[in-house]
């Protein structure tokens, strides 16, 4: 699967393509499809046609607004150009270096956001129809009245002894602080139950980055590092991508990656069971069987450590446990021609790539949801840290572990409170699901109330389960720009604002970089943003509380706080690591600011880990004066305390090989225990232990015989939202499932073809895409889609079941919370 280097792609061929899944993509030139404002911006050498609308007074605008793109964590600047209160345009930032003046497709999407006859617009009160019933009827009601409603709910469970059956569950599309906010309130409910979107993201990254190297976060950044005056990611001589598409999950930070290699001649390496458009632009697409990448670090190290290629100096001065590392992969046997006939990659490859990734310097890794979604997630991710260690690739610019979508850079604090909290207990396990088995077994113990910012019908394992267990639940909140597929089971609806609609800080960038946006346009309706409506619900509590005066809630959740300006002021002033990224800073620039940065004078750090004073200043206002913040101050492979801490969650300080029963080749997997202890990665939780290397049977494969993922349609689209945009479903609003040529004529199936995919769960529809980039074993599927959408039926689209309707949701990663939506069991028929 080696390739020669394709020619460097255009600037608008890398961020405007792959709008079908990558079909153009395969000899790296990819399709355009671009708003005509960005194809008027020339890259070099163009013979643009110029920009007629710069002479029209009538497109002329007479505003422009800075605001930032709300669809990944590329964090662009947007240019938002207003005529008569109307947006006429959006425009990239030109005077960021990263971003270079680029937009992807999905920035002409925001205003279909705030401009679209589907929004909500009131909230919403149940007044009749069965729940999850699309029929289900609802009245619109004032805030006070729907807030009083759902604080009521809340108060009667907690006075009853039940404030552990309160949950909320956030989402990424909030302002940043939104969580905080919750937290705080459901401090005060005594509910230990708020959670947050990254077991659907990429907790397991953080968990893994924070137990290995004392922070959670992506170690380098993009761009030139203000510190040093030296490329940071841009320097990297070879780029190691697994389970990353990232022309399609974050195009303009790839761009931006691409320009730079075409400088270093960095050599450029994918490990993806499918050719993405990141793939086609490769020096090398490396395609192991799905959930297997653990067996392929693992590989890796015992090549480097038994090769003797790590870096000795850095080893022995920062890192402790290199010792134990070498004899476990040597004594268990984890060579490269063991991970061969685990991954499906031949040894010689493994081999190779742990040479190549060891012997350059620097070498940067890339990680994102492919690894991220597997059921060994955790362990996985801390083997690619220790590779990452081991060859003295931590704390040095163009190196790292850049795990995207990372949990909001650091925690965001705010003046303690004045009265006691009641003590919470334990939280339900994380995960995205937990939620579910809790209202309909009552283990650990019963939910009676949910509150949600996003919509678990769709990113959730085992929808069916999820649908029972909204139909079973006492009280429902759902909160949301459209009438997802989960309003219908909710008892209020709140409607939020766009990301176009409220000032503040919003999605940030995955190197911890954050940006001022202002906002552009008027509310829609009485829409509300997500701080403002915990803020609104804390003083609905205060009007309905019998057990405490209402300064309980007013003083903790005070109305000041709705004026973004402030209630990022108090951010500001109760974070020592974000003491330096005040408002006028942030919106004063055309670059986003890297979090930790302790002081106004301080540039932002971009390599974390750096040996160098800012870093050292930095690492102070997160309370260590330590290069690593790890407690021994090194980098941590295996400590006596560390494995004793994992150890009764079934793990070690040290991975042990295993995978998803649904991998086929009957692997070693792991068996769950009935009980609950405390998570030693997410201390304030329960989760159940399990016992790892359980013999795998393969039986699932006799009627099941592939293996089926999921992923993002395309760069088309981000989560459910933009299928709820004109463009969105214009241009990808067809499920397509690739499946490989050799598999299609197996089972009669021509591209085109009305295809039903089945599982154990149970089964959903789509059209065949047939597709040689993807191993014969494997079918994509693409998530995001949802029966709800009613955008697509301008065009006639199908409505999708979701795609996790296939995913079991009993096997995830018992420490981070990941689902595993990166391998089931299935098989395929065409629909006549």
């Amino acid at each position: 699967m080696n390739e020669p280097r394709p020619d460097p792609p255009s600037r608008r061929s890398v961020l405007r393509g792959a709008v079908l899944g990558g079909t153009g993509a395969i000899a790296g030139a990819l399709p355009t499809l671009v708003p005509y404002a960005a194809q008027a911006a020339p890259a070099t050498g163009d013979a643009s046609m110029p920009d007629f609308t710069e002479g029209s007074a009538a497109l002329r605008p007479d505003r422009t607004v800075a605001g930032a793109c709300q669809f990944c964590n590329c964090d662009c600047r947007l240019e938002i150009r207003m005529k008569a209160g109307r947006i006429i345009d959006v425009r990239g930032e030109r005077a960021d270096p990263v971003q270079d003046g680029n937009l992807c497709v999905k920035a002409s999407m925001m205003p279909q956001l705030a401009y679209n006859p589907l929004r909500l617009t009131s909230p919403l009160r149940r007044t009749g129809g069965a729940k999850g019933d699309p029929d289900s009827r609802f009245e619109p009601v004032t805030w006070d009245t729907a807030l009083d409603l759902i604080a009521t709910r809340f108060l009667d469970l907690r006075d009853s002894g039940e404030a552990r059956a309160i949950a909320n569950r956030t989402t990424g599309r909030m302002p940043r602080g939104a969580g905080a906010l919750a937290h705080r309130l459901f401090s005060l409910l005594g509910s230990p139950n708020d959670t947050d979107v990254g077991p659907v993201c990429n907790d397991a990254g953080g968990n893994a980055l924070a137990v290995t190297f004392g922070l959670g976060n992506f170690t380098n950044g993009y761009g030139v590092d203000p510190t040093t005056g030296r490329e940071d990611l841009g320097a990297a001589r070879y780029l190691l991508m697994l389970g990353t598409n990232q022309a399609e999950t974050h195009p303009v930070t790839f761009a931006y990656l691409l320009r730079a290699r075409q400088r270093t001649r960095a050599r450029l390496v994918v490990v993806d069971p499918r050719r993405t458009p990141t793939g086609a632009l490769a020096d090398d697409w490396i395609a192991p069987k799905p959930h297997t990448d653990l067996a392929l670090v693992l590989g890796m190290l015992h090549e480097v450590i038994s090769e003797e290629l790590h870096d000795r100096a850095f080893v022995r001065q920062w890192v402790v446990g290199f010792e134990e590392l070498r004899d476990h992969v040597t004594g268990k046997g984890y060579t490269p021609e063991w991970a061969a006939g685990v991954t499906g990659v031949a040894a010689t490859t493994i081999r190779r790539i742990a040479r190549e990734y060891a012997t350059a310097k620097p070498a940067a890794i890339f990680c994102n949801a492919g690894i991220s979604h597997q059921l060994g997630a955790f362990d996985t991710y801390r083997a690619i840290a220790m590779l990452a260690a081991i060859t003295g690739n931590v704390g040095v610019p163009g190196g790292g572990c850049n795990f995207m979508h990372n949990t909001w850079p650091g925690e965001l604090g705010l003046p303690p409170l004045k009265a006691g909290v009641p003590e919470p207990g334990p939280a339900l396990p994380v995960g995205p699901d937990a939620f579910a088995d809790a209202i309909l077994t009552g283990r650990p113990y019963r939910l009676r109330a949910v509150m949600t910012e996003g919509n678990p019908l769709i990113s959730s394992a085992n929808t069916g389960k999820v649908r029972r267990a909204l139909e079973k639940l006492d009280f429902y909140v759902y909160t949301g720009l459209f009438m997802e597929e989960a309003a219908h089971y909710a008892d209020v609806i709140l409607p939020v604002c766009s990301g176009m609609e409220f000032e503040g800080v919003y999605m940030r960038r995955d190197d911890r970089a954050i940006r001022w946006q202002d906002a552009a346009v008027p509310r829609v309706g009485e829409s509300r943003s997500d701080t403002e409506i915990f803020i609104g619900l804390a003083h609905a509590l205060a009007r309905n509380d019998r057990r405490h005066p209402p300064a309980y809630w007013t003083d903790a959740l005070p109305l000041e706080w709705t004026d973004y300006n402030k209630l990022w002021a108090a951010f500001v002033a109760n974070t020592p690591s974000a003491a330096g990224m005040t408002r006028d800073r942030l919106r004063a620039r055309t670059e986003p600011l890297r979090w930790p940065c302790p002081a106004t004078g301080h540039p932002g750090v971009s390599t974390l880990y750096l040996d160098h004073p800012s870093w050292y200043q930095a690492a102070r206002s997160l309370g260590s004066g330590n290069r690593f913040l790890t407690p021994s101050g090194k980098v941590e492979i295996f400590t006596t305390a560390l494995e004793s801490r994992l150890a009764p969650s079934g793990h070690g300080a040290l991975p042990v090989f295993f995978t998803h029963p649904e991998v086929t080749g009957a692997h070693p997997t792991l068996t769950y225990g009935d009980a609950f202890v405390t998570n030693p990665v997410n201390p304030h939780a329960l989760t159940r232990p399990v016992r790892l290397g359980t013999p795998g049977d393969g039986r699932v494969h006799r009627r099941y015989p592939l293996m089926g993922m999921t992923g993002r349609p395309s760069v088309v689209h981000f989560a459910g939202v933009t299928h709820w945009t004109y463009t969105g479903e214009q241009l990808n609003g067809i499920r397509l499932i690739q499946i490989h040529p050799d598999t299609a004529a197996r089972y009669g199936i021509a591209d085109g073809d009305a295809v039903l995919v089945e599982s154990p769960r149970g089964a959903v529809t789509g059209t065949a895409l047939i597709e040689p980039g993807i191993r014969t074993d494997t079918i994509f599927l693409p998530n995001t889609f949802g029966p709800a959408q009613k955008v697509g039926d301008i065009f006639g689209d199908p409505h999708y079941e979701a795609a996790n309707t296939l995913v079991d949701d009993q096997f995830y990663d018992n420490l981070s919370g990941q689902q595993a939506y990166k391998c089931f069991a299935c098989r395929l028929r065409k629909v006549p």
